[in-house]
């Protein structure tokens, strides 16, 4: 049977990327759902890296099979950054994605053409328990440059992709195609590296895995 690789999220869009951008690595994808359990890890890293590592790990814990998670961001040049390690969480813990939308353009209300540079970065981390008491991770990294529209545009996509414009598209990540973004997209980047890596890993307790 195929190895099985947890998605460490409850986020359903998130899920549905990876599940796209995943879809060649030779593991059979499963969520937390699937596997009957819930995750609730909170994100208490300084960094996309941590982050993520600290989900992947929770979650092949939790699962008790290898997982992959990721810490994704939007950094905004003009926003000294921001909200960047916030971004999910950028205008308060039940906020929605068109709430995070909203507070970002009125915050970028007097910015400039020109001076509206923003940057996504995702990183993705792999944890595959390698002992009963030890499991290795990797880490990938994917990054994309871009600015940021002042209304939103295009419907596919979630989180910020409606305001993120690609001045060499002429588009916003929510206006292209899901096959083109997957190309572009810093997850998409991230995820195929992390999908090279999945292909070289055929242990799981010292012995190969088939679950």
């Amino acid at each position: 049977m195929a190895r099985r690789l947890l998605l460490a999220t409850d986020n359903p869009g998130k899920q549905r990327e990876l599940r796209e951008l995943l879809v060649d690595c030779g593991w059979d994808l499963v969520s937390p759902e699937q596997l009957g359990i819930t995750l609730g890890t909170k994100e208490t890293g300084q960094t996309y890296a941590e982050n993520a590592t600290i989900k992947a790990l929770a979650a092949a814990r939790r699962g008790r099979i290898p997982a992959i998670a990721d810490d994704s961001g939007l950094e905004v040049r003009a926003l000294g950054g921001e909200p960047g390690l916030y971004s999910a969480r950028y205008a308060g813990p039940d906020a929605t994605d068109a709430d995070r939308r909203a507070k970002l353009l009125a915050a970028l209300a007097r910015v400039p053409e020109g001076k509206r540079n923003a940057e996504f970065v995702c990183v993705i981390a792999i944890a595959v328990p390698a002992t009963p008491d030890a499991t290795d991770v990797y880490l990938k990294e994917g990054r994309c440059e871009g600015e940021i529209t002042r209304e939103e545009h295009g419907n596919d996509g979630f989180g910020y992709d409606p305001v993120f414009l690609l001045p060499a598209y002429g588009k916003t990540m929510a206006e292209l195609p899901p096959a083109e973004k997957n190309v572009l997209s810093h997850r998409g980047q991230a995820a195929r590296l992390a999908c090279e890596e999945l292909k070289t890993i055929d242990t799981y307790y010292g012995m190969p895995y088939r679950a």
